[in-house]
């Protein structure tokens, strides 16, 4: 049996090897995983995330008229600096020296905001779970400050939806 993974076509005993969860001991236990002898390579990490709010709520955020300020820019601030911290909230990362952070926050329709976390880092693991909580955090800051005029605001589908470098390749989230 074989499954396709990236650009080549692994045997079924390789993809087990490959699935099994690696911050995971054979007795149970957790360990942060040794990158010691995995190559440093440029690696990149693209999430995203959705906040659905009241149309109300969003045309406070697009007349920058919230009473906390201006929550776009804040929301790209506070993801900026999440993704930058990811090591000290997520137990098992390891910390990255993260050569670039882009947040965009971007109103969509009468009711979402779209927000996308970009990280890039030379090291010798990847900066998803990085990018991953940039794009949470900046979800969380818009909840923040516009929950007085919001309090039902949702954040939906945070997600990877790509990346690269890396023994594993590139991934991109194919449409659902």
């Amino acid at each position: 049996m074989t499954v396709r993974s990236g650009r080549r076509i692994l045997k079924a005993n390789e993809h087990s090897r490959r699935t099994r969860l690696t911050h995971v001991t054979a007795r149970g236990g957790v360990r942060m995983v040794d990158v010691a002898a995995k190559p440093v390579t440029v690696r990149t990490a693209v999430a995203e995330a959705v906040v659905c709010m009241r149309p109300a709520a969003l045309t406070l955020i697009r007349r920058k008229a919230a009473a906390k300020g201006d929550v776009l820019v804040t929301a790209q601030i506070a993801g900026i600096l999440a993704a930058k911290r990811t090591a000290q909230i997520i137990p098992l990362c390891h910390p990255l020296t993260i050569t670039s952070i882009d947040v965009t926050c971007t109103p969509s329709g009468s009711r979402r905001v779209h927000v996308v976390c970009r990280v890039s880092c030379t090291e010798r693991t990847g900066a998803e779970m990085e990018a991953l909580t940039g794009a949470a955090v900046a979800a969380l800051t818009i909840y923040d400050m516009c929950k007085a005029a919001d309090r039902a605001m949702t954040i939906q589908d945070l997600r990877l939806v790509e990346k690269a470098g890396g023994r594993s390749g590139h991934y991109r989230r194919t449409a659902q």
